[in-house]
């Protein structure tokens, strides 16, 4: 599989500033603080390089934050084609309305519960990093100045799925706990006691832009697809406000995730 171009700038980038320092890959791996074969596999176009390493070797290498833009660069590249489009959307928004029924949203999964996903698929090997940067790359909107408001709605099967096995999904419950703290975050769960109800069709996203219009975005098996024809959106905010009706509080929803993780 060929490499992405900003996968390969990355690799060359480090390498030139690494040889330019006079360090060794094994002596950048310890003053970076990982692995010497995930240096030697960065600089091969191999691996995605994680954030905090393009931050660190930036720190190491006195690169003025070169390498930390470029590997953002690259989160956006790594995503599917389909994908793009929604996450420069995602990215303006102003306001998401998730609700999810079979996993936890993309946006507030931990890097193990998002790779244990991409693995339970067809993905392999660096493609799978790739997409794996992608999707952590999408989690910085939570994090801008201003931030979004979020409200996620998940249906409480979500967490008990033991995707990556009982700690990953630990970790996982106490991540969207320390996001549910935040002012701008709303978690809200629906009880396993609320049988069939609309959003069990699938799983969907609004954005609201700063104009206050709406697109929508829905998950498939294969792609998913951005909605912006003014009746599939009105059906959509329908069915979010029918599906927030069926959802516990946001404090009854962080109490029952607080016992699950405990």
């Amino acid at each position: 599989m060929a490499h992405p171009p900003m996968l390969e700038l990355f690799a060359g980038e480090l390498c030139r500033a690494r040889t330019a320092a006079g360090l060794s890959r094994r002596e950048l791996a310890e003053q970076v603080g990982c692995p010497e074969l995930l240096v030697v596999k960065i600089e091969q176009a191999c691996r995605v390089p994680p954030a905090e390493f393009a931050e660190r070797c930036d720190k190491v290498l006195a690169t003025d934050g070169l390498l930390a833009r470029i590997r953002a660069g690259l989160g956006r590249e790594a995503l599917p084609p389909w994908l793009r489009d929604w996450s420069d959307i995602e990215r303006e928004a102003v306001a998401l309305r998730s609700y999810q029924p079979l996993v936890v949203p993309g946006l507030l999964q931990t890097e193990a519960y998002a790779r244990a996903l991409l693995a339970a698929g067809a993905l392999r090997g660096d493609e799978l990093e790739q997409q794996l940067a992608g999707r952590l790359e999408r989690q910085v909107v939570l994090d801008r100045e201003p931030p979004p408001r979020l409200d996620a709605v998940l249906d409480e099967s979500v967490l008990h799925r033991l995707v990556g096995g009982r700690a990953v999904l630990r970790d996982q419950l106490l991540r969207m706990l320390a996001l549910g703290r935040r002012k701008t975050v709303y978690l809200h769960v629906v009880p396993s006691g609320a049988g069939a109800y609309p959003g069990l069709h699938g799983a969907f996203v609004l954005a609201t832009a700063p104009d206050g219009s709406d697109v929508g975005y829905l998950d498939g098996q294969l792609a998913g697809r951005v909605v912006e024809r003014p009746s599939d959106l009105a059906t959509l905010r329908r069915t979010w406000e029918e599906v927030r009706a069926e959802a516990l509080p946001h404090r009854q929803s962080i109490e029952l995730i607080e016992r699950l993780a405990g």
